[in-house]
This record gives C-alpha cells, sequence and structure tokens, in this order.
C-alpha cells in the first residue's frame, strides 16, 4: 500500500493540532505556514492578536492535554499560570461580581507566543509531521468532488510545487481563501455571517511587583453591553517571567488609544477602577499595542450541500471570535478532536466538517449574542427567540454571582467543558427564575493581593 500523506495550510495552533491528530492516521503529514516560525516564545505576523490578551479555558486545555499528552506539564513549567476558576479569579461581570468560590474550573493565562512555542515544539517532536515555512497555497488540486493536494508558492523565490496529499485541511485562519476556491471549483457560495461590535484592543506588558509577580489572581472588569454608551474593559492577566499583560478594550465611540500617557487613565475609567489602580506604579516593559480584528466571522461551511473528498477546514478558517471571550483557542483544540473521532470512525469530510461546525455553534451564540447588543453594532439583529434567550442569560449570570450551583454551570459554559445546553436544563431554569437570593458581592480583590501591589 503507497505511503499515506495530509497536509495543512497553516502552522498556527489550530494547524499544529491538526497536524498532531492527523500523523495518527497517515503516515506522513506536511505543514504549510506562510512565516518564518520564531525560534522561541515570541508573536509572530501571522497571528493578529498575538500581542493581545489569551486565555486557554478549561476545556481547550484539556483537549489539547488529548491531542498532545504532557503539554500542560510543559507550559506550566515555561512560565505558564494555572489559574483556579473562580478562586483566583476577580472579575466583574456584565451583572455583577463573580464570587470566588472554591476551584470549579480553570484556565491557563501566558503570552499566546508561549503557548504557540510549546504547542509547536510538543508537536514537532513527531518526525512524521514536517513544516514548509516561507511559503503559502495558492491553490487546491483536485475538483468539486475530490480535493487530491495543494499548489503552494515559495514567498520569496515565487517557485511553485504540487503537493499531492490524501487530505487537505485548512488552518491558515481569518485570511483563508478556502470559500473563494471552492467557488473556482463551481461550488455554491458559502453562507457567512458577521457580528461586529466595533472593539478596539490596547495592550501594555508591566513588570509586576516582586511580591505579586507569582500567585496572583485575572483582574477582569467587563462591560455590559445593555448599557447605552460604548461598552469599555479592562483585564490584567498574570504571564511568564514575573510579568502582567494588560489589555484594555472598546466599542465605537469608546475605542483605547494607543497613547502611552493615557493608558492608565483608561484603565480606571471602565465600570470599575481595580485594574489601574494596579498598574498605577508598575513599571511599563512594553509599547501599547493596539488592534481592531476583532469581529465575530463565520463560513458555515457545514450548510454546502456538497462537498469535497479530501478537505477539511477547523480553527479561524471556520469561525472567528471576539477575542474578549476567550473561546478561540480552545473551540480549535476541541475542532481537533472531533476531526481526530471522525477519522476514527471512517466518516467522510463532509460528515466531519458538520461535526466541526456543532463544535463552534455554542460559542458562537454566546459571543454574537452578546456583541450584537453593543451601541452601533454591525450584525443581523437577534430573533424574538434570541432575545428571550439572552434576557434568561442575563439574569442566569446575575444569579451566579451569588448561587454557587448557578455559578459552576456557568463556568462549565464558559470555559467550554460542558454543553452551552446545560445551562437550559429544568435546574437550571428553576434556579435562574428564582434568581440571586442575595446580594452580590462587593469587589473581590483580597487586602492581601491589594497590599502585595502597594506595599
Amino acid at each position: 500500500m503507497a505511503p499515506t500523506h495530509a497536509v495543512v495550510l497553516g502552522g498556527g495552533l489550530a494547524g499544529m493540532l491538526a497536524a498532531s491528530v492527523l500523523v495518527r492516521h497517515v503516515d506522513e503529514v506536511t505543514v504549510v505556514e506562510r512565516d518564518k516560525l520564531p525560534d522561541g516564545p515570541g508573536p509572530r505576523s501571522g497571528v493578529p492578536q498575538a500581542r493581545h490578551a489569551h486565555l486557554l479555558m478549561s476545556g481547550g486545555a484539556r483537549a489539547i492535554e488529548s491531542v498532545l499528552p504532557g503539554t500542560l506539564d510543559a507550559l506550566f513549567a515555561a512560565g505558564a499560570h494555572r489559574i483556579g476558576v473562580p478562586n483566583d479569579l476577580v472579575s466583574l461581570s456584565a451583572q455583577g461580581w463573580v464570587p470566588r468560590f472554591p476551584e470549579m474550573q480553570f484556565i491557563v493565562s501566558c503570552s499566546r507566543g508561549l503557548l504557540d512555542w510549546v504547542v509547536r515544539g510538543q508537536a514537532l517532536r513527531d518526525d512524521r509531521i514536517s513544516v514548509l515555512t516561507g511559503t503559502e497555497p495558492v491553490s487546491l488540486l483536485g475538483d468539486r468532488h475530490a480535493v487530491t493536494g495543494v499548489l503552494v508558492e515559495d514567498r520569496i523565490s515565487r517557485s511553485q510545487v504540487s503537493l499531492e496529499a490524501d487530505l487537505v485541511v485548512d488552518a491558515t485562519g481569518r485570511g483563508s481563501k478556502l470559500p473563494a476556491w471552492l467557488v473556482g471549483f463551481g461550488l455554491p457560495e458559502v453562507h457567512s455571517e458577521s457580528v461586529d461590535s466595533g472593539l478596539a484592543y490596547a495592550t501594555r506588558i508591566f513588570q509586576a511587583p516582586d511580591p505579586a509577580a507569582s500567585g496572583f489572581p485575572i483582574v477582569n472588569v467587563q462591560a455590559n453591553p445593555r448599557d447605552p454608551f460604548p461598552g469599555c474593559t479592562a483585564t490584567l492577566l498574570p504571564i511568564e517571567d514575573g510579568k502582567w499583560l494588560v489589555t484594555l478594550s472598546g466599542t465605537r465611540g469608546g475605542e483605547p488609544t494607543t497613547d502611552e500617557a493615557e493608558f492608565v487613565s483608561f484603565a480606571r475609567s471602565v465600570r470599575n477602577p481595580v485594574v489601574g489602580e494596579l498598574i498605577a506604579s508598575a513599571e511599563p516593559l512594553s509599547p501599547v499595542y493596539g488592534s481592531h480584528s476583532t469581529a465575530n466571522r463565520r463560513m458555515f461551511f457545514e450548510r454546502l450541500k456538497s462537498w469535497p473528498s479530501g478537505l477539511l477546514a477547523l480553527g479561524d478558517s471556520v469561525a472567528t471570535y471576539n477575542p474578549v471571550y476567550g473561546h478561540g483557542m480552545s473551540i480549535a483544540a476541541q475542532s481537533a478532536l472531533a476531526l481526530d473521532a471522525g477519522l476514527s470512525a471512517g466518516h467522510g469530510a463532509q460528515r466531519i466538517q458538520r461535526e466541526i461546525g456543532k463544535v463552534v455553534d455554542g460559542a458562537w451564540a454566546m459571543a454574537t449574542n452578546q456583541d450584537i447588543l453593543y451601541p452601533g453594532a454591525v450584525g443581523k439583529p437577534l430573533p424574538l427567540a434570541g432575545r428571550v434567550l439572552q434576557r434568561y442569560v442575563d439574569r442566569l449570570v446575575r444569579t451566579a454571582t451569588t448561587e454557587a450551583a448557578v455559578t459552576r454551570a456557568f463556568l462549565d459554559a464558559f470555559t467550554l467543558s460542558a454543553p452551552m445546553a446545560n445551562l437550559v436544563s429544568p435546574k437550571m431554569i428553576w434556579a435562574t427564575l428564582r434568581g440571586p437570593r442575595s446580594a452580590a458581592p462587593e469587589p473581590t480583590l483580597t487586602a492581601d493581593e491589594r497590599d502585595r501591589v502597594t506595599g
């Protein structure tokens, strides 16, 4: 039997996880990556959000560990923080402060560069996976019935080569050319949807004060999308090497500036000034980096009635989310598990693509149902059923500010550790309708935590 070969387009997180899954099912995997991959944990141009806040939710962390055992230990050894949720989370949600109950889930907090570097290193320990860097795909080989490979081009020499493949996986992200390639094959245009809150980001890295360089919580002040003014947020993440990564954001009319002199004042100006107070005397280590690449966008590949065999897409090629929800990386990891399950069961490409679509559904609904509420948001308005569900979720989140059972259900869903459908179980509906039975807590940063920062 001839050796089997798969090609993965894109060498980011989604691509490396896809390659690590594929190598269980084929003899060789080639990853095609347009950038030169960094030798260490630094950002790269192919990840537009690389310098900003990234959260790996426990549901995504478990998926990565399933694909690449030992990755979490490698991340923590390299300086990533394991943040218990909600015990190590100081968070003002849209509906109030999240109580710091004993741990229910966890978040991995580090720079995106470190995460990509560790995952890439874990994946490339398998010598059956090779990487073509500085190379980009030009077109698919095959036709509307079957994809048989991909034509790629060296970005410097412009020489082209055809890579024959039994399976091609598109993980090229937001800039994916797959919809156009499918139209070129004579297939209908892929249905797409977009919801854009107009959010802009500004991020700066600080040196944490020595007493707060380890064991410090994530501090997050969220916006309430129902407020009749721009939604502004501030998030402080402990990352590797005793640093804090602080990301500020604001929707249309409330965008944060990249002016270094105004960074702290903006952080103080959101719904609660706690992040601004924590960084007021911290030493800045970087410029302020801005970004507007925050729209939710989804390609509904699974709705095409005809789909070529030998072709799949996952990660940001399928759906991108407003980064404020922290779901993109975890959905990519869980999509890789869906890919593995589908190949193990002998399913065809179309069925596997539909399963990947199901993985996307919950996080997509959570992000877009919130973002469409912001003033000036661009996208399809929520239907009546969606508006009713959103009111229910508002009340559920408010109830979660005091009731531990509801907090657990919400965090299980938000960290992608349990299906979103669990939020509408009879038990949760009853608890939500009953509502919070006591007053919501005050800001949850402890006196000791403040003292470690202010002295």
